[in-house]
Order: C-alpha cells, then sequence, then structure tokens
C-alpha cells in the first residue's frame, strides 16, 4: 500500500544518522559531558540494584540457557553472554524498580538503555576508551530523545510505552556510534529499529513485562546496529514516512520538527533529570510537595484527615488509578500508593516497594484519605509543565496548608548535585555492594572521560552483588 502524502519531515532520519555518524568527542560540550557522567553513575546504580530481583534473575535465566558466546558481562552477576544478550538482561535490570534516568518531554529513560549497550560493546572490544562510551551514549541521547518529543505524549496516550517504542533509537545510535558504523549504514540502523520497538502501558498496572520492553529494546537496537553494519538495510525514512513510519504510526499529533531543530547546538542531554523516588517520574512533584508539608508543619500521618492533590491530564490518566496490590510494578507507578508512604515512612525508595508492604492496611487506610483531580491551571500550562502538582492537606484539627510545585527535584529545573547523586548511588546499592567497591565505582567514573580503557570499570560492575532480603 503506498500513500501520497508528503513526509513529514523530509530527511530527517538522514540528517539524525549524519550526526550522529559524525559526532566527536570534541563537539560535545563539557555540560553535557558532565551530566553524561551523573548519568552513567546512576544507571550503573539502577543495574547493580535491579540485578537482585526476581524479574531480571528471570530473564538472566532465560539468557544463560541460549549458552551464546561469551563477550560481556551481565551486571552484578558474574556471568558472561553474547553483547545482545548481556543488554537483554542489564537493561531490564536497569529499569528494574523505576530509579533510572528521565527525559521528561520523551518519557525515555536512557540511562538504563544507553549504559549497558555502550558497555556490553565495549568489552566486547576489550575496554573502549572512556571518551568512546561517552560518546556513544551522548548520540543515542540526542537522537532517541529527539524521537520520542517529536512523538510527543500522543505515543503515550494511545497506550504505547516510551521506554520500548522510542527507546528502541536510543538503543540503535548507540550502538551505531559504538561501533562506528558511517552515516549511511547508521540511517539503516535506525531504519531497522523502527520495525523493532514496541511496549504497551497495560504493564505498569501489575506486570513484570514492563521492566522487559527497555531490555528488548537495548537488544534490538544492538541487533539494529549489527545487521546494518553487514550490510542489511532498514527503513531509509523510519521516522517521516507518512504511511507505516514511526511518528505516523505511533502519534495522533507528532511534532517531527522536534527531530532535528537545534541539532548539535541544543542538547537533549542536559534536559535529562534524576530520581530521588523508587517510583514512576510523574507523580515526584506531589511526592515533594507532601514531604514539604509534613516536614514544615511537622505532621504526621495520623494528623492529616484528608489530602487533595492536583495533576496534569497526563499525570492523572498515568498513575491516578484504583489501587489494588497487584504488585510492585503497579505500587511504584501509583500516585495514591507513593503518597500514602510518603506520609507514613518520609520517604519512598526501595524498601517502601517490598513485596512485604504492598498490602500494609495503614497503606490502605491512608489512601481513603487522598482524592486526585486534574488542575484546571495545570492543564492550561501545558505538557511541559505535566509534573506540575497542587498539594493540598487537611489536618484533623482542620487547619489547612497547601503547596503548589512545578518542577520536581532532581529534574533540570530543580537539579540533584553530583553529591546528590553519589548519595543516591551508595544507599541503591547500598543491600548489595559493599562500601569499598561502591567508591571505586563513583571514583572511576567521575574519571571516565580520561580513562584509556574501561576494562577496570566493566570489572568492578560485573562482580556479582550480594543478594537483597
Amino acid at each position: 500500500m503506498g500513500n501520497t502524502k508528503a513526509p513529514l519531515l523530509e530527511h530527517a532520519t538522514r540528517d539524525l544518522a549524519r550526526f550522529g555518524a559524525s559526532l566527536q568527542y570534541a563537539d560535545i560540550p563539557p555540560d553535557a559531558v558532565e551530566r553524561m557522567k551523573l548519568s552513567i553513575l546512576d544507571s550503573i546504580g539502577c543495574c547493580l540494584y535491579g540485578a537482585t530481583l526476581p524479574w531480571t534473575r528471570k530473564v538472566a535465566a532465560l539468557a544463560e540457557r541460549e549458552r551464546s558466546h561469551p563477550a560481556a558481562s551481565f551486571i552484578g552477576m558474574g556471568t558472561k553472554a553474547s553483547a545482545s544478550l548481556a543488554v537483554l538482561v542489564n537493561s531490564t535490570s536497569g529499569h528494574a524498580f523505576e530509579l533510572d534516568d528521565i527525559h521528561k518531554e520523551s518519557i525515555i529513560h536512557a540511562g538504563s538503555i544507553a549504559t549497558p549497550v555502550a558497555l556490553a560493546l565495549a568489552e566486547e572490544r576489550g575496554g573502549a576508551p572512556g571518551k568512546d562510551i561517552i560518546t556513544a551514549m551522548i548520540a543515542g541521547y540526542e537522537i532517541g530523545h529527539r524521537v520520542g518529543a517529536a512523538a510527543t505524549m500522543s505515543l503515550f496516550f494511545r497506550g504505547f510505552h516510551p521506554q520500548g517504542t522510542s527507546g528502541a533509537f536510543v538503543a540503535a545510535a548507540t550502538a551505531a556510534r559504538a561501533l562506528d558504523l558511517d552515516a549511511e549504514q547508521f540511517q539503516h540502523a535506525l531504519g531497522i529499529v523502527g520495525s523493532q520497538g514496541g511496549g504497551l502501558m497495560a504493564a505498569q498496572e501489575g506486570a513484570m513485562v514492563k521492566r522487559f520492553h527497555s531490555g528488548r529494546a537495548a537488544q534490538s537496537g544492538i541487533y539494529s546496529a549489527l545487521l546494518a553494519r553487514d550490510g542489511f538495510t532498514g527503513i531509509p525514512d523510519v521516522l517521516e514516512a507518512p504511511y507505516g513510519g514511526y511518528l505516523s504510526t505511533h502519534s495522533d499529533e507528532p511534532n517531527p520538527s522536534r527531530l532535528t531543530e537545534g541539532l548539535g547546538t541544543a542538547w537533549e542531554t542536559l534536559q535529562v533529570g534524576y530520581k530521588p523516588h523508587a517510583s514512576v517520574t510523574s507523580i515526584h512533584t506531589a511526592l515533594d510537595g507532601l514531604v514539604a508539608i509534613m516536614r514544615e508543619e511537622k505532621l504526621a500521618a495520623e494528623d492529616i484527615a484528608k489530602l487533595e492533590t492536583g495533576l496534569s491530564p497526563m499525570t492523572h490518566v498515568h498513575c491516578a488509578w484504583e489501587y489494588k496490590a497487584q504488585g510492585v510494578t503497579a505500587a511504584q507507578m501509583n500516585l495514591y500508593y507513593g503518597l500514602a508512604v510518603i506520609a507514613l515512612d518520609g520517604v519512598a525508595f526501595t524498601e517502601q516497594y517490598q513485596e512485604s508492604r504492598l498490602r500494609d492496611p495503614k497503606i490502605f487506610d491512608f489512601i481513603t484519605r487522598i482524592r486526585a483531580y486534574v488542575d484546571p491551571e495545570i492543564e492550561g500550562m501545558g505538557a511541559a509543565c505535566r509534573h506540575a502538582a497542587r498539594i493540598k492537606v487537611t489536618t484533623r484539627d482542620e487547619r489547612v496548608f497547601e503547596k503548589f510545585l512545578l518542577d520536581r527535584r532532581g529534574s533540570p529545573e530543580n537539579p540533584m548535585s553530583r553529591e546528590d547523586l553519589e548519595y543516591k548511588f551508595r544507599h541503591v546499592v547500598a543491600p548489595c555492594v559493599d562500601k569499598a567497591r561502591a567508591q571505586k565505582i563513583i571514583d572511576v567514573v567521575a574519571q571516565l572521560e580520561i580513562l584509556g580503557s574501561t576494562r577496570d570499570l566493566i570489572a568492578l560492575v560485573a562482580e556479582p552483588v550480594g543478594q537483597t532480603a
């Protein structure tokens, strides 16, 4: 079937491929390099903790049964397989506990995809220089985030999971640059992976498969780059094709100009933020608001009679559905659960999302006091403000406290410092990695751009972790 409509943006796939293939470390501004090093550290922490979790272990057992060529390590497991199987495991691990970095506009957690891809291909080469790791990952971040932004929130509202769909382009671009593909091969890698991305958002309501979307995106990216290197062809205009292209198929309201505007001058890498809470990013501003009110007014959970939360339409659809203790994934995606554990514990981190906690009667009791609604003011502010939240607390003695927060802690607008990210890393890996090893990883990543080889870093992260309770 053909289509006579004009492409959404002529030559966009070609232009992105040319950018990715020609990108050099010297082209990257220093602040983007520093941001990428934070993402790498954050992502390694996510992978190490994720390696202890049952859904990751199931994927690892499947990969081990394949008995492939041992070229790349399973992070935190002391096992090797082919690069494609290693990233299947490691990117599942990186997205295994809702701790990975986030680019708000594209709704992609690129670190849990790009870091495993870059490390696996570096290990396969015997340990690539640190600058090569950074360059490959920034190619993935710049291209993948632009694809997700061009698809707009329409992709999400149609029920697709951006991590598995648009995230596949992060993986293909990272792999293509790591393998030093030329512009034509790079274009075919994008053209191949565009047919591979997948993932449905219903997974958020209680399925392990949400984590697997990340692993499959990473694996598809490696397969696509390897096939393109060998002359296998993909859809050359995969992004802009008017019929059956990525944007025309996945989005009712694409913004194709986002694919290439500011390419090479406006760095999407600098729009990446980090997670202080172990939950879906969309609810973090609401959690921050409740933390602030409770600390400032010295309130305990039992003091709160009513909690009202105004949200964007996207966050309301994404997170404000009835909590039914469907599993860890569902708890991490659910606004009511997150607010309840903040009220009860003051934090929403790894301990708050253990299976043993999901049916706590105190949580269900507090949830009955919460009302969530679409806030007209936030809705009117548009997609750029979709993480904004209005929190109103009414106490049992009828005092009322209110907070309106536009930006969550950890966002580019309200950033976490390097010290904050190192603190998070230590606490994420504390249940499974000793302090000395954790500090070595921090120190090596801090010097990544001057390392002639990443062999030592790979050895540090590949070493088996202890098991969490």
